[in-house]
């Protein structure tokens, strides 16, 4: 077996890779596309860092290619969807980065607080301004965490040894979660409008895009300052630089940027209140050897024994039962998704139902596709099959499975209901042909719906026209329509549709269509 690390990362992984009977390893860093596209033929694994992306057309050429191992968290890189039709597992080493990343936003904020990177570039300049550079405690002050998941979590800990006051936001986390946390759960408004500081760690999405933006540094505390190592484009940036200049913000810490590196003309950049890094919160000596061994131990206990672990793509499940398994673990995950991106509330309770042939199987692996489906859009850790049920767990949600009796029309059907402190969504899908998945019940609402791709799910008034000026808008912006699925209760009550289409609905789209007559609501999914 021939392995291939085609990013820098600790010597200790090429020696994992090296001291395992039967394989040889290749260490080749800063190789462009085309020579990773030539190269990448003759090896059985590729291990990676986020230098170098991991493209359908690069897969397309490893004709021997079974696994590619990500040394570190995120998989952004690399392209999982040409990944899992092409059969190659895709595994990350989850948590490797936490506490390194958690260590760096308190660093940053303490920096921040006492302005110690402008008081020492001052310094070097031979000058000696220390009424300038005077600073800030932290002791008493309110520190608002946006998202207590893996990192959130460790900031909040670490915060409260500090003698901070921590408060947070985080619709997916339980409120007894959060008291053993030590943190109090309050509204996204509360939280800006208290905090003296606020740190990011939540996951970038369509949601969260910009989410910190001009009219939200409205509603915050005067004098606020904000860290962000968590995503770059979370918040907007040029927003951002105005409440600076207005004195709304009183100073920023980021180590995350939208485009990275950031342009010349990044409005940051030229802002004495900002502190910048080059993306480093994961960049510590111990960090960046921990991911390196534990991907090299993934990647050779695959090769050799078969073994599964933290892959992100595929369940751990004996290889005989995949092909009868695969087909129904594919359409919990797409069921998950979908329920996880039209949620609102914190999860209280997530119900797996099962009815037809799939009970007569094992229905584990299925169950922890649909938890690790959901909880993968709602939480800013990257979830995966084995980590799924310890992450529900972690966060005091109930999951519950159950084989019903009840008959249906369709030879097997999976049923995922979720209790929200808000509500409880439904959403239940089918095979059809044994393979196709589909989506046959949203909430109250029964129809046939395709779940791939980019969607927009509509909720309206069962109205004439609704349909026609959806279309019409799509068609103005450009947005071609791939596919429409309908369904409605009663003549003139309300109705619900999902549109497939090619190319994404924007926010400022989406408030267009919420406008229009008749509609109640209006959703994105990406599939």
């Amino acid at each position: 077996m021939k392995i291939l690390i085609s990013d820098s990362m600790s010597s200790k992984a090429v020696e994992v890779l090296k001291n395992t009977p039967g394989m040889t390893c290749d260490v080749i860093t800063g190789l462009k596309p085309e020579e990773l596209k030539a190269k990448i033929k003759e090896y059985h694994a590729l291990v990676v860092r986020s230098a170098t992306k991991v493209t359908a057309e690069i897969m397309e050429a490893a004709d021997n290619l079974k696994v590619i191992g990500r040394a570190g968290t995120g998989v952004d890189n690399i392209d999982t969807i040409a990944a899992t039709k092409r059969g190659i597992v895709v595994m990350n080493t989850p948590g490797g980065n936490t506490v390194t990343t958690a260590e760096h936003a308190i660093a940053m904020m303490m920096a921040l607080a006492r302005k110690i990177p402008q008081a020492t570039a001052s310094m070097r300049k031979g000058e000696w301004e220390k009424k300038k550079f005077e600073g800030t405690e932290i002791t008493g002050k309110t520190l608002g965490v946006l998202g207590v998941g893996n990192i959130g979590s460790v900031v909040a800990s670490r915060a409260l040894g500090l003698r901070m006051n921590v408060i947070a936001y985080d619709p997916y986390i339980s409120a007894e979660a959060a008291d053993k946390l030590g943190v109090t759960l309050v509204s996204m408004d509360e939280l800006f409008k208290k905090s003296d500081f606020i740190t990011i760690h939540i996951p970038l999405s369509n949601e969260t895009k910009n989410i910190i933006n001009a009219e939200t540094f409205k509603k915050m505390k005067k004098g606020v300052k904000i860290i962000n190592c968590a995503r770059g484009g979370i918040v907007c940036e040029a927003d951002l630089a105005e409440a600076i200049k207005a004195k709304t913000v009183s100073g920023a810490a980021f180590d995350v940027f939208e485009k990275e590196p950031p342009a010349p003309d990044n409005p940051l950049l030229g802002l004495e209140e900002v502190i910048l890094t080059p993306h480093l919160g994961a960049s510590t000596h111990e960090a960046q050897e921990n991911v390196a061994i534990a991907i090299a131990e993934q990647i050779s206990d695959y090769l050799v024994n078969g073994t599964i672990r933290n892959a992100v793509n595929v369940p751990s499940i004996p290889a005989e039962l995949l092909a009868s398994l695969g087909p129904y673990i594919n359409l919990g995950e797409k069921l998950g998704s979908f329920q996880g991106q039209i949620l609102e509330g914190g999860i209280e309770e997530i119900t797996v139902e099962y009815s037809g042939d799939v009970v007569s199987y094992d229905v584990a692996p299925i169950s922890i596709a649909c938890i690790k489906g959901l909880l993968d859009q709602v939480l800013d850790l990257y979830v995966n099959f084995v980590n799924a049920p310890f992450v529900a767990k972690e966060r005091g949600i109930k999951v519950v499975e159950i084989k019903s009796s009840r008959s249906i029309d369709f030879a097997s059907s999976i049923t995922i209901r979720v209790k929200t402190n808000r509500g409880e969504n439904i959403v239940e899908g089918a095979l059809f042909g044994k393979k196709e998945p589909r989506i046959v019940r949203i909430d109250k609402f029964f129809l046939d719906a395709i779940p791939e791709g980019h969607l927009l799910l509509l909720t309206n008034e069962d109205k004439p026209g609704v349909i026609g000026n959806v279309g019409t808008l799509l068609a103005d912006n450009k947005v071609n329509i791939a596919r429409l699925h309908l369904g409605r209760q009663t003549v003139g009550g309300e109705a619900v549709s999902v549109w497939n289409i090619d190319t994404p609905v924007s926010k400022g789209l989406l408030e267009k269509v919420l406008k229009l007559p008749n509609m109640i609501s209006a959703r994105v999914v990406d599939l």
